[in-house]
């Protein structure tokens, strides 16, 4: 399991013109992608990690600030760009798979406190973000 966090002023996420899920921060912006061997476990230990790293201003984490979180599924994490031109999502889990583990991610979220807001599963999505910082991390469960 991949999930990009980028540390931001505020985001939100739109299906077909309306907003889905916003937050204003500080706060963080979850992109989370899953293949095809990722567990429940995982996306919990993820979701904790992302609750307890220390990359908000003044070296606090989201549950020292009690900072919403706002998280969109991302298959294209999962992206293999090593040969060619055209991206191969052999490695993104399909929907039937991934959809629980991001739901378990989620609601591990909010079980330790977070203030979560999600995108659509699924959908065309447009996220809207200001990066503070910038602030980009990468967090991968087989890393």
């Amino acid at each position: 399991m991949r999930t990009v966090l980028q540390r931001v002023g505020h985001a939100r996420v739109e299906v077909d013109g309306s907003t889905v899920g916003s937050i204003e921060g500080p706060g963080l912006l979850a992109l989370v992608g899953v293949t095809h061997d990722d567990t429940v476990e995982e996306a919990r230990r993820l979701a904790e990690k992302t609750w307890k790293l220390r990359i908000l201003p003044g070296e606090k984490s989201a549950s020292d600030l009690d900072a919403p979180i706002l998280a969109v599924s991302q298959f294209t994490l999962y992206a293999d760009t090593r040969k060619g031109r055209r991206p191969s999502w052999n490695r993104a889990a399909p929907g039937a798979v991934s959809e629980p583990l991001v739901d378990a991610y989620v609601s591990t979220l909010r079980e330790l406190g977070a203030t979560v807001e999600t995108g659509r599963f699924g959908a065309h999505m447009q996220v809207h973000l200001v990066n503070d910082g910038p602030v980009t991390i990468l967090l991968d469960t087989d890393e």
